[in-house]
């Protein structure tokens, strides 16, 4: 689907929006009120004025019956030259599709470390922003060693996330999560996987993780909400350990959450 966009929305000059991506299967957006709901409070935070009725309908016109990846884009829309202009237009809201396939779903991955740190006191830290720079050049360097994605830590050396998605360990019999104070997203499928693994037997421990710890973990995770849980399978050219049992009970958790058919 293409839209014109004009050459003066902040969006396009200063990267002045957020955006959510989320998948839709047989017409349905799953986990659709958390999405929206986290769209619209990111939408708060940096100031967006924006109807949430205005979210859906373009959710709803983009949606068919095919499996589809679904990115919805806020921005501030055109406004009076400056940084914070005294006046500004309407939002702009846009959804674009992609094609899905189950396929995406349990690919393993190899990591390296970014060169790059994720700064955990900005005040952007826990939104997603359309400012992704540093993430793409993260990304571009795991392209580079020929790895599937980049490890990010934070500015004091704790893990902080991958490029697109959230980091989980299994240590011990806990699921261990980076907390949000070090600079990851408040993840859907990290959300979807904190409350489900008390069910699994697993405590939940959202804490700074360090990068060693991956090294000894029964197994590392990378989730995001197209690729749900994706193994870790190699840090740096080291390999890390692989729990099938739980990633398959992880998987499985998630499925029911999201009322998603089996595969």
């Amino acid at each position: 689907m293409s839209v014109a966009l004009s050459s003066e929305d902040r969006g396009f000059t200063l990267g002045d929006g957020v955006f959510d991506t989320a998948l839709a299967l047989d017409g349905r957006m799953l986990a659709r009120e958390r999405h929206v709901g986290r769209l619209m409070a990111a939408a708060d935070v940096i100031g967006i004025e924006v109807a949430r009725a205005a979210v859906e309908s373009a959710i709803d016109a983009a949606l068919t019956g095919a499996p589809m990846i679904l990115r919805t884009t806020l921005t501030r829309g055109i406004a009076a030259r400056g940084l914070w202009p005294a006046s500004m237009g309407a939002p702009t809201v846009v959804t674009a599709t992609a094609p899905w396939s189950p396929a995406l779903i349990g690919q393993p991955a190899r990591l390296i470390t970014a060169t790059g740190r994720r700064n955990e006191f900005s005040l952007s830290a826990n939104l997603k922003t359309l400012g992704y720079l540093d993430h793409i050049l993260a990304a571009r360097e795991a392209a580079r060693a020929g790895v599937d994605d980049a490890l990010i830590l934070n500015t004091r050396g704790n893990v902080a996330c991958a490029t697109i998605g959230n980091v989980v360990a299994i240590i011990g019999d806990a699921l261990v999560t980076p907390a949000l104070n070090e600079g990851c997203l408040p993840g859907i499928v990290r959300a979807l996987l904190i409350e489900a693994a008390p069910t699994l037997g697993l405590a939940v421990e959202e804490r700074a993780l360090a990068p060693r710890e991956l090294a000894g973990a029964r197994a590392v995770f990378l989730t995001n909400s197209v690729r749900l849980i994706r193994p870790v399978i190699a840090l740096d050219g080291a390999g890390l350990a692989r729990a099938p049992a739980i990633e398959a009970a992880l998987l499985a958790a998630l499925r029911a959450a999201l009322d998603m058919p089996e595969a």
